[in-house]
C-alpha cells in the first residue's frame, strides 16, 4: 500500500481524483495542514486494520452504507463530533 503525503489545499482542489486513487489503487494520503498531520484519507479495507485508538467507532447508519474509504481526523484537539467518517 503507498502513503502519499498532501496538504489540506491540495487534497481539496483534487478531492475526487485523491478518493479515486484510495479507492482503486489503495493509496492513503495523510492531510497536512501548516505541516501538521491533521486528517488521513484511508481504503475503507484498512480501515478495519487501524488501532482501535485510531479507528473510528462505526454507527448503525455508517454500518448500513457502501463506504469506500474514510476521512479521519488525527488531531486529538479536533471535537469527536468533528471526526465523523463520511
Amino acid at each position: 500500500m503507498q502513503t502519499r503525503s498532501i496538504s489540506v489545499t491540495e487534497a481539496a482542489r483534487n478531492f475526487s481524483d485523491c478518493v479515486n486513487r484510495t479507492r482503486y489503487q489503495g493509496v492513503t494520503f495523510i492531510l497536512h495542514r501548516n505541516g501538521v498531520p491533521v486528517a488521513r484519507l484511508v481504503p475503507e479495507s484498512t480501515k478495519q486494520s487501524l488501532p482501535a485508538d485510531e479507528a473510528p467507532a462505526a454507527s448503525a447508519e455508517e454500518s448500513n452504507t457502501d463506504t469506500t474509504v474514510a476521512l479521519e481526523a488525527t488531531d486529538p484537539q479536533i471535537p469527536a463530533q468533528s471526526k465523523s467518517v463520511w
